[in-house]
């Protein structure tokens, strides 16, 4: 008999809110409850266990209400069925087989995901999607992601309406396949596309599906992900909060060397978006350590966007935050002659950074030359984040505007296909 998993979707919803522990909801809840005129409530930890259990009750009116200003989703999506309706879904999935899966790409990731019925699907559904995973997984770094993304939402969505035929522990694969396409497409959501309110909503989705597979270690990934939102918000308190309920999840389960140091570094980067730059190369400083002492363990299939050189290139980055340039040139220098030729989107972030040292050591020149190789990248690959460095690259020329290299900057930052191609992501 597989073990009753629990209301996931509200967990989901919990942790991806910020609040790490059941306690942590209720305290919320409670503090929350004047605000909306609501006197003399006290929510316990008890009764958000109760709301996360297998079979949860129905919250009463009030709770509805606190639940759904502080986790900014409907009741119905939070896992609960309203007593009126439990007949009727009982009857309707009896008599009649799951509804297609049929929202838009914006609207997809934000549905809920449905309950297993009857086992249609063979027992190999869960591996066979999860092999497809594998084949997006390595078409991120060379393809389009206007073109990928579209694919991979549809991948998300057989991967939702699958989950509806599927029982035990194929559901169990299945699910954890699912939560990672949803990261895959959060990912290029924030990174590639930049839109971080689809991105907060998908990763909502990929953490209600890790919760289905019970798969700690994903959910600690999806988290840290999360946590770039607020991070590269400059809110602060918000990024720690996730970063908290990542390394949470993390100690749920077995990570790598190479895992645990990913979180420093996502962690590093959301400190040196908030201006703190010192805390983020003191965390640094941890994940080289831990790195060089390799802990033996392997890392899961599916984190293949982080190594040492991607170490160092966030290092490189926060150096220059940190009003090292020096330093972040020599850094940035190792990392592109060691960065393999199919990161294409990352090299075109490392010479953006690398064009700003050269702004920040007065050398217009030599910036102008490295955007000029950046840009040579994103013709090849688009990607949002490493566009994002060449303009702020530009902005920071600006006192050398009259000059001969910035022009010519100009007329490739401006020509007629890469500002059209801005303008249309």
């Amino acid at each position: 008999m597989p073990r009753p998993v629990g209301n996931t979707r509200l967990k989901a919803a919990r942790q991806h809110a910020g609040y790490a522990s059941q306690q942590a909801l209720a305290d919320a809840m409670t503090a929350a409850a004047p605000l909306l005129g609501i006197r003399n409530m006290q929510v316990s930890a008890r009764q958000v266990r109760r709301w996360e259990s297998a079979n949860p009750p129905w919250p009463r009116g009030d709770h509805q209400r606190l639940l759904v200003h502080l986790l900014q989703l409907p009741v119905e999506e939070l896992g609960f069925s309203s007593p009126w309706s439990k007949s009727d879904s009982h009857e309707a999935a009896s008599s009649s087989p799951p509804a297609p899966y049929t929202a838009s790409s914006s609207q997809g990731p934000a549905m809920p995901l449905p309950r297993g019925s009857t086992a249609v699907q063979p027992p190999t559904a869960g591996t066979d999607f999860a092999t497809i995973n594998a084949a997006y997984r390595r078409l991120y770094f060379t393809v389009q992601p206007a073109q990928l993304h579209p694919a991979v939402v549809e991948h998300t969505r057989l991967g939702t309406q699958l989950l509806a035929e599927t029982t035990g522990v194929p559901r169990r694969i299945l699910a954890a396949a699912l939560a990672e396409s949803l990261l895959l497409a959060g990912r290029i959501e924030f990174f590639d596309l930049q839109q971080p309110e689809e991105a907060d909503a998908t990763y909502v989705r990929a953490l209600q599906a890790a919760g289905e597979a019970d798969d700690p270690l994903m959910g600690s990934a999806i988290l840290a992900h999360a946590a770039f939102i607020p991070g590269w918000g400059g809110d602060r308190e918000k990024a720690a909060e996730r970063m908290r309920a990542a390394r949470t999840y993390m100690r749920r389960g077995q990570p790598s060397g190479e895992f645990l140091a990913w979180l420093d570094a996502v962690e590093a980067e959301c400190e040196t978006m908030c201006g703190h730059a010192k805390e983020a190369l003191r965390l640094i400083n941890h994940a080289e350590t831990v790195l060089s002492e390799n802990s033996g363990q392997p890392s899961p299939e599916w984190f293949n966007w982080f190594s040492p050189t991607r170490l160092a290139a966030f290092k490189g980055n926060t150096q220059l935050k940190a009003g090292q340039p020096a330093q972040a040139k020599a850094t940035l220098r190792a990392v592109l002659e060691t960065i393999g030729a199919e990161s294409t989107k990352q090299r075109s972030v490392i010479l953006g950074d690398l064009a700003a040292v050269a702004v920040a050591q007065k050398n217009p020149e030599e910036a102008c030359a490295y955007a000029d190789q950046a840009l040579d990248q994103l013709s090849t690959a688009w990607y949002a984040t490493g566009m994002d460095r060449i303009t702020e690259v530009r902005r920071s020329l600006q006192p050398w505007a009259d000059t001969e290299c910035v022009r010519r900057l100009d007329d490739r930052l401006y020509g007629w296909e890469t500002t059209l191609s801005t303008l249309r992501r």
